[in-house]
């Protein structure tokens, strides 16, 4: 029963925090920057101050879609962030422009983490089945095989939930220091909204990996419940 109240209260708290992130998304992006900058020149000029002239920035579909991919150097912008001149903008092109430069400084929680992402890969892929499928048949026939794959594939979600927060906590001071020192919130206002939002979409994170972890405790509880 535990387990049921965490799970429904995680539910409940992951919804509120959403909806939180993306109105102080909304009321940022509404918040005109003084520079004039557009996301995407702001980017470059992060990248270009922290001495990063191979990483490509581009425009990528759909919203809330921003993203550094390591693989192939790309720094990935949703439109609205793209062409944005806002606050919003501002600070969610400077985040992923963080990830750049955790990259290029081999920040070590982004290589454990980039490590991870094959392996995660595949986890994620039979992690649905496996724990389907595997509580079926400890139920009828008492073979815990299958649900022992699935809560092991479980487990390696759920660590790299909680290796994607320092990653994401260190983007966001890294990009927040930037933005003061290379004067592009010019205001105290400009630059506390900017904050506000990362950490709005820092919670996102912690919420996420809360849940992941959660879930694991539930699936890891039929288990062992059923093997004893």
């Amino acid at each position: 029963m535990t387990i049921w109240f965490l799970l429904i209260g995680i539910g409940i708290i992951s919804m509120i925090v959403q909806t939180r992130f993306k109105n102080k998304f909304k009321k940022y992006s509404e918040m005109p920057l003084t520079s004039g900058l557009s996301g995407a020149e702001i980017a470059q000029k992060m990248l270009h101050d922290n001495g990063i002239y191979d990483v490509n920035i581009i425009s990528v579909e759909g919203q809330l879609t921003d993203h550094y991919n390591p693989a192939n150097r790309t720094v990935n912008l949703s439109p609205e962030v793209y062409h944005g001149r806002s606050v919003a903008a501002a600070a969610v092109a400077a985040h992923e422009c963080g990830h750049a430069v955790q990259h290029a400084a081999a920040y070590s929680w982004l290589q454990f983490r980039s490590a991870m992402v094959p392996m995660v890969s595949f986890a994620s892929k039979i992690t649905s089945f496996t724990l389907m499928i595997g509580v079926m048949l400890a139920i009828f026939s008492q073979s815990y095989f299958l649900l022992t794959i699935g809560v092991g594939a479980l487990a390696v979600t759920t660590l790299f939930s909680f290796i994607t927060l320092p990653v994401e906590f260190d983007a966001s001071k890294r990009a927040l220091a930037w933005l003061n020192t290379a004067n592009i919130t010019h205001s105290s206002t400009e630059h506390d909204g900017a904050k506000d939002a990362l950490k709005w979409a820092a919670m996102t994170y912690i919420v996420a990996a809360l849940s992941a972890l959660v879930t694991l405790l539930y699936y890891a509880s039929l288990l062992l419940g059923r093997r004893d």
